[in-house]
């Protein structure tokens, strides 16, 4: 098994502290659910843009910052060596590039400006990556530790086409090159969903392959790129539900899922930041598979698994 970097001990390696990311809402859209390229969205993506943590999303952004970490200090109370605490602002939900980027701007400088926040992610799409909201982005990335999240989910366009994924592959590989030329101090993070309909171990495999080919064409000397994984998972609500309940889809055993997740580590080069190996679906609007609800007692399972 490759030597990879996990999130935690990477966080540490910067903040020297424990660092938690905070979910907050910048009211964004996405270009396929706005009528831009198409309505509707991912297949599998809810009502909330994969955004189901975020707090209550007309309060201003301070206002939204202050309440989720009043929530992680709730559920970190107790534990030893949380004294020194900081966070990273992470706008999850939908498209967070997309919109007027003055505005944007201002949100991302907002949330840095709340006491122990000291770093930003920004979850977006390749498509809607350009140098206009990448020089702002720069700025930031100048004073502060900045991430974008990029969803690929898999590097076959066909694939692509059948989730409503709505750009190529190519848009992708261009927006990593883009993001590595105007900002090389971001920290570029990929997200890849394991199970899609149609897909093959090859295709999963190949994806994580194009990942990783890609990201290291661009990076500096001792520069880390980033992978989240995880498994496709059923939301009520959502084009993907239909699928499923119309005998069309079948989601990931658990067993699947682990021996997936082992070949896609070993493919990965060495000193890969892993951020994500599970999902971590909202209980209240999961359809299936249940198995990936206990989201602790997974990441025991895939740590033994991967031992």
């Amino acid at each position: 098994m490759n030597k990879h970097i996990i999130l935690s001990d990477f966080y540490k390696s910067i903040f020297n502290c424990k660092v938690y990311k905070i979910a907050l809402d910048a009211g964004c859209t996405c270009p396929n659910r706005d009528g831009t390229k198409a309505f509707g969205g991912c297949i599998f993506c809810s009502q909330n843009g994969s955004g189901d943590f975020v707090p209550n999303k007309i309060l201003p952004i301070k206002e939204q910052v202050l309440e989720a970490i009043e929530k992680v200090q709730k559920k970190a109370k107790g534990r030893s060596g949380n004294n020194d605490v900081k966070y990273i602002a992470y706008f999850q939900n939908f498209t967070n590039t997309y919109g007027d980027y003055d505005d944007l701007e201002k949100k991302y400088k907002e949330s840095l400006s709340c006491k122990d926040v000291k770093g930003l992610a920004i979850a977006t799409r390749p498509d809607c990556i350009n140098t206009e909201i990448l020089n702002k982005i720069k700025c930031i990335s100048e004073e502060y530790f900045v991430q974008i999240e990029l969803g690929l989910q898999s590097s076959n366009d066909k694939t692509g086409i059948l989730i409503n994924r709505q750009y190529t592959t190519a848009e992708y590989d261009y927006a990593v090159k883009l993001i590595k030329e105007v900002c090389p101090k971001v920290h570029l993070v990929t997200h890849v969903i394991l199970g899609l309909p149609s897909e093959t171990e090859n295709d999963m495999l190949e994806t994580i392959r194009h990942i990783d080919i890609i990201n290291r064409r661009y990076l500096a000397n001792n520069d880390l790129y980033g992978i989240k994984i995880t498994n496709l998972y059923v939301l009520k609500n959502t084009k993907l539900e239909t699928l499923y309940l119309q005998n069309k889809y079948n989601p990931l055993e658990k067993e699947e899922y682990y021996s997936l997740l082992k070949k896609c580590l070993s493919v990965l080069s060495n000193n890969t930041v892993i951020h994500r190996i599970t999902g971590d679906p909202p209980k209240k609007s999961i359809v299936a598979p249940l198995w990936c609800t206990d989201k602790k007692r997974v990441l025991n399972e895939i740590n033994k698994f991967l031992k």
